[in-house]
């Protein structure tokens, strides 16, 4: 058995995965990256953080693939930018890094690309062609599988979905325009919205559990009809034959799934809405990790 190390590099945790050829994961920690609000460079956390992994768990590791928040170069394996405010992150070169310290073959993806490649490997998009993923959480990430091949652009960075603007005259986005995706998709829109209706600090769980409560239900509407309206769109643009929806938020399959996929296929023109699906993504959080995986496995393969 081939054993390969996944790494999964997010905002606020980074997890590390010992994973097979077949995609099966055995040991797996994680480590947080902004306990001291990222005084401590992402990357510094992430390269102690394997090296005790590996001490720990000292198998022949033929590749390491990295799934990492923010704008990728995947050719190079450096962060190029991102539309957050993480101190001590744009230019990290994790790959070359990765591959000086630990002398094992490195690439590295963008973490909405990865959560869709774990599924084509291991979830719902496996053997499907046409694909559009976004994950809903902090902000709105997106992955896109057309024709077969995942679109990456000229650099990595392409299918930044969650900064398409769905508004002209909208929000003004801290990435530097307006009306962006994220800023009315996102579960921290949701949060924010609902939050400051009510005047108090409320989380996603807890806007799920008091939907009998008549303006967080219709703050839950309208949030559900910002992020049809990007993926109608994105229907239109790429035709795919299934939308897949990650983030913890997907789990509300009956508050969000459904009504979700009820106005999506309402609203596209209709032979876009031909043979469609729109589902929950399956892998959850280890969608990220078996991803980094994958590309590792696959680079350079048609």
């Amino acid at each position: 058995m081939a054993n390969y190390l996944g790494v999964d590099i997010g905002g606020t945790a980074c997890k590390i995965g010992r994973v097979d050829e077949n995609g099966q994961i055995y040991e797996k920690e994680e480590v947080s990256v902004n306990f001291d609000h990222y005084q401590t460079p992402i990357l510094v956390t992430v390269l102690k953080a394997v090296k005790n992994f590996i001490e720990k768990y000292p198998y022949d590791y033929q590749k390491i693939g990295v799934s990492a928040t923010g704008q990728v170069d995947c050719i190079n394996g450096v962060v190029i930018g991102t539309a957050g405010h993480i101190d001590h992150y744009i230019g990290s070169k994790i790959k070359q890094e990765m591959e000086e310290t630990f002398h094992i073959q490195t690439s590295v993806m963008n973490d909405a690309n990865c959560m869709l490649l774990g599924e084509v490997w291991k979830g719902k998009a496996k053997g499907v062609d046409d694909v559009v993923a976004i994950t809903l959480g902090t902000g709105v990430g997106g992955g896109i599988i057309t024709g077969g091949k995942l679109l990456t652009g000229r650099i990595g960075i392409g299918g930044e979905l969650g900064h398409m603007s769905i508004h002209n005259h909208g929000k003004q986005c801290y990435c530097g325009g307006v009306g962006c995706y994220e800023l009315y998709a996102s579960t921290t829109a949701l949060v924010k919205n609902v939050s400051a209706a009510l005047n108090q600090e409320v989380d996603g769980r807890w806007i799920f559990a008091h939907l009998d409560q008549k303006e967080v239900k219709e703050i839950l509407e309208q949030w559900i009809d910002d992020i049809s309206a990007g993926l109608i769109s994105l229907v239109h643009i790429f035709n795919p034959s299934l939308i897949l929806i990650g983030g913890g938020v997907s789990a509300q399959e009956e508050n969000l799934i459904v009504p979700l996929r009820e106005k999506v296929l309402n609203h596209v023109m209709p032979r876009f809405a031909d043979g469609l699906r729109l589902e929950s993504a399956a892998l959850k959080n280890d969608a990220g990790l078996l991803g980094a995986v994958y590309f590792a496995l696959t680079q350079g393969k048609d």
